[in-house]
């Protein structure tokens, strides 16, 4: 039988979850042109097809804008537009991923969703360091399974950055 030390340093508890964790870890994989992504599968709430938004002036071009969902106000994110990955067109496959991050919802336009992933930790790679030409901070890592990579987003600090500001901070 294993034993969990929990005595770990604060450092340590500021980490992603994937470096945590022992255990696999599950991402819902997308597309955006020609790459594939994953994200935490415990942030996602539920996949949407892609429905008219109502755009507010002035929002940044990667809002797309607002929809009521259940009642609920929620901001629309184009994440081709926010990667800077060309013109986005919306078809039957474009789906919109409705996240839940530390309590804000939160929704995120994607080409496509594959599947779910679960992944080891041995089969999640650091992301490379590009210096300045690539922002690598919301980035977990490449998960690799057999032929397939792919580019895992830490959603939480994308949503919370100072750029984006959709989400408050997570602690």
């Amino acid at each position: 039988m294993k034993t969990t030390d929990t005595s770990k340093p604060a450092a340590e508890h500021a980490a992603p979850a994937t470096a945590r964790a022992d255990k696999p870890l599950e991402f819902l994989s997308f597309t955006l042109g020609a790459e594939e992504y994953g994200i935490d599968i415990q942030k996602v709430q539920e996949l949407r097809g892609y429905d008219a938004v109502t755009r507010i002036a002035n929002a940044p071009e990667y809002i797309k804008g607002v929809v009521n969902l259940r009642g609920v106000i929620v901001p629309i994110i184009d994440m081709r537009v926010k990667f800077n990955l060309g013109t986005p067109s919306y078809d039957q496959f474009t789906v919109v991923i409705v996240l839940n991050i530390g309590g804000r919802v939160v929704g995120m336009v994607v080409d496509s969703v594959s599947d779910v992933i679960t992944l080891t930790p041995e089969q999640i790679k650091p992301a490379p360091q590009m210096g300045s030409v690539l922002d690598t901070d919301y980035l977990i890592g490449l998960g690799t399974v057999d032929e397939r990579m792919l580019i895992l987003v830490d959603i939480g600090r994308l949503m919370s950055s100072d750029e984006m500001g959709l989400v408050e901070a997570i602690a």
